[in-house]
């Protein structure tokens, strides 16, 4: 066996010959125009895979590494991920209270028939798409125009990145705690003072208000999240852009119309997607602020669900209900990661 000096002296006589070649292949007048390319590049990496253990950017002895830390998460997404949601499908095909002394009745595909039935089913799933879609509006727009406003020359930038993104590091229980504060005593202490008691109201108690309640609450936690993302786009987009449509006399709508919106499609679909994945699996906050209520004009999809397999211990209909809901939440971000990549190749 090779002694561990050995070793280190081939592997440096093969990264200095690596070196050597690299150098004469740069005093050549193809390799002076080519000077810090990507064939310089590939070069050095091509040289240094040389030998079996040459100095080069994969290494064998490395395989033992990629095991250790892979492994453990492929371990852990499938004991809390991918059984459950077997066992979740499995379920769904049998009528079960959830006690085990109780004996489990195939009952087929009968438990994904009686949702067409279900009125409260289809209550909540339009309620749950009601939301996903005023959210969705409310969050990116928001999100938007947050960023265009801290990626300015203004001197409060960061103390304002840092105030808008605050809201998204407080816990969904918590913030929805908070909100039902507001919503119960502040509104109405500001509405007795301001005089606008048609404004300023309890909205949770009104089941007219209590969704909008909700979809301004999820705003305002998760718009400070999106921003970071369309900050990203923003800051990644070349200023000589920017000043050459100034130049060719382009106002500031025009520019960001034609200019900024088209080059942050990237973005937009980051931003889409997760919001539309967020909305649609939303439970903390609805749980916090509305409970469901009143008269579940509240009570979207996965609370929906929750109280089915728990609260009326019908385990293989709930699970009958997540299932379909993962096959809608699937089937809507999918399309839109789908339509809103199209747009990227187009921009």
């Amino acid at each position: 066996m090779r002694s561990e000096r050995t070793r280190l002296l081939e592997n440096a006589h093969s990264f200095s010959s690596c070196v050597g070649y690299f150098e004469e292949a740069s005093q050549s007048p193809a390799g002076k125009e080519s000077k810090g390319s990507l064939k310089g590049i590939v070069n050095i990496s091509v040289c240094g895979g040389y030998g079996k253990e040459g100095v080069g950017v994969y290494n064998k002895n490395n395989t033992g590494w990629y095991i250790l830390f892979t492994v453990p998460l492929i371990t852990i997404f499938t004991i809390v991920v991918l059984i459950p949601f077997l066992m979740g499908i499995y379920y769904s095909f049998f009528s079960w209270n959830g006690i085990r002394a109780h004996p489990m009745e195939f009952v087929g595909l009968a438990n994904y028939l009686r949702l067409f039935d279900d009125g409260r089913f289809i209550s909540s799933a339009v309620l749950t798409v009601k939301f996903t879609f005023l959210a969705l509006i409310s969050v990116n727009v928001l999100a938007l125009v947050f960023s265009l406003l801290v990626t300015t020359k203004l001197r409060t930038v960061n103390a304002a990145r840092a105030m808008f993104f605050m809201p998204n590091l407080i816990g969904g229980l918590i913030l929805g705690y908070i909100w039902q504060f507001i919503f119960s005593d502040a509104f109405r202490i500001l509405g007795q003072l301001t005089g606008f008691e048609t404004i300023f109201f309890n909205w949770l108690i009104n089941p007219d208000y209590a969704l909008y309640a909700l979809v301004f609450v999820f705003t305002w936690q998760m718009a400070g999240y999106m921003m970071i993302i369309y900050i990203t786009g923003i800051q990644s987009i070349s200023h000589e852009v920017i000043e050459a449509s100034y130049i060719d006399g382009a106002n500031y709508w025009q520019i960001l119309t034609r200019v900024i919106f088209p080059l942050l499609m990237p973005a937009f679909t980051i931003c889409l997607f997760l919001t539309l994945s967020f909305a649609f699996k939303i439970y903390d906050i609805n749980l916090a602020l509305t409970g469901g209520g009143p008269i579940s004009s509240t009570e979207l999809f996965a609370m929906h669900i929750y109280n089915e397999i728990f609260g009326y211990s019908n385990y293989g209909y709930g699970q009958a209900k997540a299932v379909v809901f993962f096959i809608i939440v699937a089937f809507v971000t999918l399309g839109q990661v789908y339509m809103t990549k199209r747009r990227e190749v187009e921009a």
